[in-house]
């Protein structure tokens, strides 16, 4: 396998590349979007609301934790997770700054062409 050269890009370039990675499996964007609705911890009952065993769960939520995506506190026996503002706000503000910057902006070479009958 290549060596990634990860190295060439700015840090915010690798860093908005590890959350766009975190964000891209179905189940993890799940995860994200339940712990949005509830507003609150949640102490694994995410088995019942996806269709994954316990173990894929667990798999996918260390990732999201690794990134930061979301943060965990230890009660007791178990883990309860819930969004981590700051890092979604790293994001949110990338992706503004990206959205502003289109802003207005007519880009022609972009565009379908329509070809006639």
């Amino acid at each position: 396998m290549g060596v990634t050269k990860t190295d060439a890009y700015s840090v915010q370039h690798n860093r908005m590349a590890q959350l766009a990675k975190a964000l891209g499996h179905p189940a993890r964007m799940a995860i994200v979007d339940h712990l949005s609705q509830v507003n609150s911890c949640i102490c694994g009952k995410f088995v019942e609301h996806l269709p994954l065993s316990q173990a894929t769960v667990s798999q996918h939520l260390r990732e999201l934790k690794s990134t930061g995506l979301i943060q965990g506190t230890i009660e007791g026996t178990s883990i309860c997770y819930c969004l981590n503002p700051d890092t979604l706000n790293e994001l949110t503000t990338y992706l503004e700054r990206l959205s502003t910057q289109l802003d207005g902006q007519a880009n022609e070479r972009c565009k379908p062409e329509i070809k006639p009958l």
